[in-house]
C-alpha cells in the first residue's frame, strides 16, 4: 500500500511542475496579493511529501491583501483577510479526509460592519469547503508588506504571523523537488516560497503552532 501512494504522489508531482501560472478564470473586479503558508512541504522531493500525508499538511494559514475593487458591491481596496485553518487530514492529499475542517478568520479591524462581512465572504467564496466552517471571527490590524521577490511578511494582530523569502538551491533537499501541492485557492499566478516563520497563536482550532524553515508556502496574485 505504501509503495502505491508513492507512485501516485510522484506522478501529481511531475504533472505539477509547470503550473506556477493558475487561475479561475474569472474576469476583473477585485484583484491583490495571496501568501499561503502549510504545515507540510509543498515543494520537494517525492519522498519528503509522501513522508507527511496523514502526518503533516493538516494546518493552513490563507492571506489576502486587497489592493483594488469590490466584492458583493462592497469597496475593499486596501483591507485585509486572513484564514487559520485546521484540518482532519494532509490538505491537497487526493485520499485525504481534511473535512470539516475548523477556521478562525481574521479581519481587518479598519474594514466597517458591511465591508467585514464582504471579506468573510470573498474569503469563503476562494476557498470553498475548507472554510466551510467558521468557528470564530476576530477583528485586528492587518499587516502584509511584499520586502522583495517573494519576501513577504503578513501578520494579523498577534494571532497570526507569516515570514517568507524566495527559495534557492539550498532549500531543495532531496535535489528532485517539485510543486507537489497547488495552492488552495485559483490564482492569477503563483511561485512556491520558503517560509521561514509559520505561526498561529489564537483560540478556536484546539492547536497552536509555530513552524519554521519549511518548503511550504506560496505567494501570488489574484484577480476576479
Amino acid at each position: 500500500m505504501r509503495s502505491i501512494r508513492f507512485t501516485v504522489i510522484l506522478s501529481l508531482c511531475s504533472l505539477s511542475v509547470p503550473a506556477f501560472v493558475m487561475a479561475d478564470g474569472q474576469g476583473g473586479g477585485i484583484s491583490g496579493d495571496y501568501v499561503e503558508t502549510r504545515s507540510a512541504e509543498i515543494y520537494a522531493g517525492p519522498c519528503i511529501s509522501n513522508s507527511e500525508v496523514n502526518l503533516a499538511g493538516d494546518q493552513a494559514i490563507l492571506g489576502w491583501r486587497i489592493n483594488q475593487g469590490s466584492w458583493e458591491g462592497v469597496p475593499l481596496e486596501g483591507l485585509g483577510i486572513i484564514a487559520a485553518v485546521k484540518a482532519k487530514a494532509t490538505i491537497g492529499d487526493p485520499y485525504g479526509k481534511p473535512y470539516p475542517a475548523k477556521t478562525v478568520l481574521i479581519v481587518d479591524e479598519r474594514a466597517s460592519a458591511e465591508q467585514r462581512l464582504a471579506l468573510e465572504h470573498f474569503a469563503r467564496s476562494k476557498a470553498g469547503e475548507l472554510l466551510a466552517n467558521v468557528v470564530s471571527v476576530e477583528a485586528a490590524p492587518i499587516h502584509f508588506e511584499e520586502r522583495g521577490h517573494g519576501t513577504i511578511v503578513l501578520s494579523g494582530g498577534d494571532i497570526v504571523r507569516i515570514e517568507t523569502r524566495g527559495m534557492t538551491e539550498e532549500d531543495h533537499l532531496c535535489g528532485n523537488a517539485e510543486l507537489c501541492y497547488k495552492p488552495i485557492t485559483a490564482l492569477s499566478h503563483a511561485m512556491p516560497v520558503f517560509s521561514l516563520v509559520n505561526q498561529f497563536t489564537g483560540k478556536g482550532l484546539d492547536v497552536k503552532w509555530r513552524i519554521a524553515d519549511k518548503s511550504s508556502a506560496f505567494f501570488g496574485t489574484f484577480s476576479y
